[in-house]
């Protein structure tokens, strides 16, 4: 095959069978192919039973912020200064996550994948169906956030566990189709620069 008949191939998803003009790729052309590549990347762990049910636990875990009071819990079981900024953080992150995604989902209004042809296997762990619009992922734009927020300096075990937690819910939602993978990219960004904010309140 030469040079010139690799450049006409058509590119996949795009359905085109002439060289492709850089110029005339649009954003949303780009994103789409992005959340192309990163779904594929999930749909061979779909429909077997260890990943499906991880993917199910962690993202409930991840809803209404369960496992963010649970860590801000653990961290005010002793009185003192580390149990108020712990209350702290986690009053802040939650407003400022809820406020901020609420606000972008209805602006933006994007469209969540189509799941009509999602595998998961059968599974006694519940999942709540989504009912609101895809960007930002709200698990990951949350968990981010709280990660960001209640991370202590010096204590680099727990920060890292934190954001490792965090990371896994954003996982969670492309492995169910929840979400995009741009759904999430965006969620971890607006989460964590919301946490930077929120640090200075608490």
């Amino acid at each position: 095959m030469t040079p010139a008949d690799r450049t006409a191939r058509p590119e996949p998803g795009i359905g085109l069978t002439e060289p492709v003009d850089p110029s005339s790729i649009s954003f949303g052309d780009l994103v789409a192919r992005f959340d192309q590549r990163i779904d594929a990347w999930f749909e061979p762990l779909r429909g077997k039973p260890v990943p499906d049910t991880a993917a199910r636990i962690v993202s409930g875990l991840g809803d209404r912020g369960l496992l963010w009071a649970a860590s801000t819990a653990w961290r005010a079981r002793r009185p003192g200064s580390r149990r108020n900024r712990a209350v702290r953080a986690l009053a802040v992150a939650g407003a400022e996550s809820s406020v901020v995604n609420a606000l972008l989902k209805a602006v933006i209004g994007r469209p969540r994948p189509n799941g009509s042809d999602l595998r998961l296997g059968d599974n006694i762990v519940p999942l709540r169906a989504p009912t609101t619009s895809s960007f930002p992922s709200g698990h990951t734009l949350a968990a981010f956030c709280a990660a960001t927020v209640l991370a202590e300096p010096g204590d680099r075990s727990g920060t890292a566990l934190l954001f490792g937690c965090a990371g896994l819910i954003g996982l969670s939602r492309i492995h169910l189709q929840a979400h995009h993978g741009s759904d999430v990219l965006g969620g971890m960004a607006i989460g964590v620069a919301l946490g930077v904010a929120g640090r200075r309140l608490v």
